[in-house]
C-alpha cells in the first residue's frame, strides 16, 4: 500500500494521497490550503490517477482544494452531511475572532461546494481504487468529523483520523459545532476500543498508533471510555 503525506498550508494539514500501488488508481484525503500542486507532484511521482476526494471534516484548512483537485478531473468528494455548511461558510467553523481573520485570509466568497458532492454514513464502506475503505462517524471537533480506515495487505489497520486524535493530544472542541461530550464519546469507540497496532494518520503531525496514545496520551485515559 502507498500513503504519501503531503503537509500543507499556514496550518501544515495532512493531506494524504492513498493507494494499493504504484502505477494505479488512487484517492486523496483531506486536500486543504496549497494542497494542489502538491497532490499533482505526488500524481506524477507514483504515476497515479485520482478517482475521488475524501474529506474527514468541512474545517477550510482540510478541505480548500477540494473542489479544485476534484472538478478539474470529474472526481466525487466524499463528505458527512453535518459540515456541509462549512464548504460555503468556512468561518462558520471558527469562534468570532478567527472568522474575522479568515474572512480576510480567504477573501469575502462566496466558496462553491464541488461539483460532484457524495454524503458518507456511519458504519459504510466505500470501494474506491480498490480499495475498501470503512467509514465511522466521529463527532466532536465538528459534527460531521469521520474517520476513514484501510487495511494493509498485511493484516494491519491504518486509520486517517483527520482533527479527532493527534500524537499526544486531541481534537480541540471549543469552536462552533465542538462538543466535548461527543469527543469523549467518538474517542472511545474510535480510538481506545481499536486493536493496539492501528496506524493513526492525523490531520496535523506525524503518525502514531493505538497502543502508543493509549499508553501516553493525557487525553486518553481508560476512564474517557
Amino acid at each position: 500500500m502507498l500513503i504519501a503525506a503531503l503537509p500543507s498550508g499556514p496550518l501544515a494539514a495532512n493531506c494524504y494521497v492513498l493507494a494499493p500501488a504504484e502505477g494505479g488508481e488512487c484517492v486523496v484525503v483531506d486536500p486543504g490550503q496549497e494542497a494542489a500542486e502538491q497532490v499533482d507532484k505526488a500524481l506524477a511521482e507514483h504515476r497515479l490517477t485520482p478517482v475521488a476526494v475524501l474529506l474527514t471534516h468541512g474545517h477550510f484548512d482540510h478541505v480548500w482544494s477540494a473542489a479544485e483537485i476534484a472538478d478539474a478531473r470529474g472526481l466525487p468528494v466524499y463528505l458527512h452531511p453535518e459540515d456541509r455548511g462549512l464548504l460555503t461558510e468556512p468561518a462558520a467553523g471558527v469562534d468570532p475572532g478567527l472568522a474575522t481573520q479568515l474572512s480576510a485570509l480567504l477573501g469575502p466568497g462566496p466558496f462553491s461546494e464541488p461539483e460532484d458532492l457524495c454524503e458518507v454514513a456511519d458504519g459504510s464502506t466505500l470501494t474506491l481504487a480498490g480499495l475498501r475503505i470503512d467509514v465511522q462517524h466521529t463527532p466532536g471537533h465538528t459534527p460531521g468529523s469521520v474517520v476513514y480506515t484501510v487495511t494493509t495487505e498485511d493484516g494491519v489497520p491504518v486509520m486517517f483520523a483527520g482533527d479527532l486524535v493527534f500524537a499526544g493530544s486531541i481534537g480541540r472542541t471549543d469552536f462552533p459545532g465542538g462538543d466535548e461530550t461527543a469527543m469523549a464519546r467518538s474517542l472511545a469507540d474510535a480510538v481506545l476500543a481499536r486493536p493496539d497496532d492501528t496506524q493513526i494518520l492525523p490531520g496535523h503531525g506525524p503518525g502514531t498508533t493505538v497502543d502508543r496514545e493509549r499508553a501516553t496520551n493525557p487525553f486518553l485515559g481508560q476512564d474517557s471510555a
